[in-house]
């Protein structure tokens, strides 16, 4: 069953590929920019999509940027060869809930707006930690359910309208998965409401 709905997500998101960027302009670039000015060493970029935040990672790191659909990639790539960037990248195709790294490879691992489409976000957030070294953190920038109850029971009836476009759930309880997970939450912070949050998270080993 996961792997049929992978597939028919992935499907979603290699249709809208071509036009993703004008759809994500949610994400204010200052919230990109502050998520990843302090990152360094060996980065993983889950669902690194159409690479909307290549332009603000600091230099001299080196950057892995996995996503599952190859209509999202084709278009990072090309924002690759378009910008001049002062780091080390490399784009592959993967699944964000079975990755092909060692345990314990990334000194930090970096998700934007991924976790509203996982299949299995909490199969997606465990793979983060195994991956992500034990000193290392996991930051995430992310749309969830909102914590007002009236707020979020209208998310909860507009959802399947957002899944049948483009595979976005927008009422995901992202905060109690990270916690199922088995992960640690170190910073917790409202961008937009209780809806957008920036998070800080450890792996727990």
């Amino acid at each position: 069953m996961n792997e049929k709905l992978t597939e028919k997500i992935k499907k979603r998101y290699n249709r809208v590929s071509g036009i993703y960027d004008s759809m994500d302009k949610m994400i204010k670039e200052s919230w990109r920019k502050d998520l990843l000015d302090n990152v360094e060493g060996y980065i993983l970029e889950v669902g690194v999509g159409t690479g909307a935040n290549l332009p603000f990672y600091p230099d001299d790191i080196h950057l892995t940027g996995i996503d599952f659909s190859s209509g999202m990639l084709k278009h990072a790539r090309e924002k690759v060869n378009n910008l001049t960037l002062p780091y080390q990248i490399n784009l592959i195709e993967m699944d964000a809930q079975q990755m092909d790294f060692p345990d314990n490879t990334f000194d930090y691992v970096v998700a934007t707006c991924v976790y509203c489409s996982v299949p299995d976000p909490v199969k997606g957030l465990k793979e983060m930690g195994r991956v992500c070294k034990p000193d290392g953190k996991i930051i995430l920038l992310e749309h969830m359910r909102s914590d007002k109850e009236v707020v979020g029971k209208l998310m909860d009836l507009l959802n399947p309208i957002s899944v049948n476009i483009w595979g976005a759930n927008i009422n995901r309880k992202t905060l109690d998965n990270i916690k199922q997970a088995g992960l640690l939450i170190e910073q917790n912070e409202d961008l937009f409401y209780s809806i957008v949050r920036k998070l800080v998270v450890k792996p727990k080993k």
